[in-house]
């Protein structure tokens, strides 16, 4: 008996040193890391294993890790989370944002920024769904999740989304359930009028499918009461996008059409918006084309009121105009006065419990391996928004590095040793 508990201990004591001698798939050494789940913000190395990350330290022995990345001087941070973006990119020449060629392909405007994870806003409706995820979702690198437009075409443009009658949310619900996997929430988009229909119907969905519902607030003259969608119609963890937009008088035919959150006379956010972020109404930025203004972003973050989610509303014409990328949106929140940890939170642990995915945005143990190493690049800088406003800035955020479950999916400057591992 002796003799046997002897071997029993010898094997343990053996496997556990050969355990430890295991090497790392990725070892990333001195980052300033900032994981705001887990509340740590300071230099420490990474240890990647299987995909996952396996070990957050001061220091991790590399010499047997299969690849080693220098990120001294550089922050790790978890994989991008946007939001509002889309990515139903088509060959249909009439089908804008669904199926469309006014959307893009996720791969290629993603992993350069560190965006690992992008949700498609209302780009699918309950009809089209299954072909955005057979030839968009099952096709990309990127984790790409969806939330599915009330209106069962999607967002097609014009009439279509104007089609009271295809706002269904019993079948909304159902497919969302049936592919809850992909389907994180329901999208209200550009419906024009004095009607609630769009909005009703979407929360109706939200509420039969326990999810969420993103709301691009469309237009009516006069335009709807914004304190009436937050403390009526919406629910705490619902999403209002395109929280700092203003229509500009002279400039566009839907002007005055759209209420906005801060007065544009005192400069103020408006009390019931406060009010509204207390009570939960997720707001999100939503940056894209003509849904963002300085005039409203610039006096509501020196007062302190702070988007719960930074997104870019990615598509040809937001990205190719003011708002360029999740990084860029992300730098001109910095150069308003919001801190650095503050913005990564809102690019990674708010967004994974908005759509409420709590696996991603986060580094801790046991985690899925989606990483950002992002280098702050000094110069001299503009920021413009779509009105011509312009603010400058001696900084900006550059993704040196993006990591996607445990592989080295973009590396700009060929930090990792080696290079390249296949």
């Amino acid at each position: 008996m002796h003799k046997k508990l002897i071997l029993l201990f010898s094997l343990l004591y053996i496997g556990a040193i050969f355990a430890q001698s295991q090497p790392f798939n990725i070892v990333i050494k001195g980052g300033h890391v900032i994981d705001p789940r887990n509340n740590i913000n300071g230099v420490m190395d990474i240890a990647i294993n299987d995909g996952k990350i396996a070990q957050v330290a001061k220091n991790i022995d590399h010499k047997e890790a299969g690849q080693v990345v220098d990120a001294k001087g550089m922050y790790v941070t978890p994989g991008l989370i946007d939001i509002h973006g889309h990515v139903f990119f088509g060959t249909e020449p009439d089908h804008y944002l669904s199926n469309g060629l006014t959307a893009v392909p996720p791969d290629g405007f993603t992993f350069r920024v560190g965006v690992t994870t992008i949700v498609d806003a209302g780009g699918a409706g309950w009809k089209s769904f299954p072909e955005f995820k057979k030839n968009i979702i099952d096709n990309a690198q990127t984790r790409v999740l969806s939330f599915l437009n009330i209106v069962g075409e999607g967002m097609r443009g014009g009439a279509y989304e104007q089609n009271t009658g295809d706002m269904d949310p019993k079948m909304a619900a159902y497919v969302a359930m049936h592919y809850k996997d992909y389907i994180v929430g329901f999208k209200v988009a550009h419906f024009i009028g004095p009607e609630w229909t769009a909005v009703d119907r979407a929360v109706e969905a939200g509420k039969q499918a326990s999810m969420p519902v993103m709301v691009d607030f469309g237009g009516s003259n006069p335009p709807l009461s914004i304190e009436e969608l937050f403390m009526k119609r919406l629910r705490p963890g619902d999403i209002f996008t395109h929280s700092f937009a203003q229509l500009i008088p002279g400039q566009l035919v839907q002007s005055n059409t759209r209420e906005a959150i801060v007065d544009t006379f005192t400069k103020k956010v408006k009390p019931f918006v406060w009010d509204a972020q207390k009570k939960g109404i997720i707001f999100d930025v939503g940056y894209g084309g003509i849904s963002f203004t300085y005039s409203q972003a610039i006096p509501a973050v020196k007062s302190g009121f702070y988007p719960n989610t930074i997104s870019t509303d990615l598509h040809i014409g937001s990205m190719n105009a003011a708002m360029k990328d999740q990084l860029s949106v992300m730098s001109k929140f910095l150069l308003m006065g919001m801190k650095l940890e503050d913005v990564i939170k809102a690019s990674t642990w708010n967004p994974a419990q908005v759509i409420k995915r709590e696996d991603l945005g986060h580094l801790s143990v046991g985690a899925i391996a989606d990483i950002a190493i992002i280098n702050i690049r000094r110069g001299k800088f503009g920021f413009f928004d779509y009105t011509g406003y312009k603010m400058e800035g001696n900084m900006k955020l550059e993704c040196d590095m993006t990591i996607k479950g445990g592989k080295i999916v973009y590396d700009l400057n060929g930090i990792a040793d080696p290079v390249i591992k296949r």
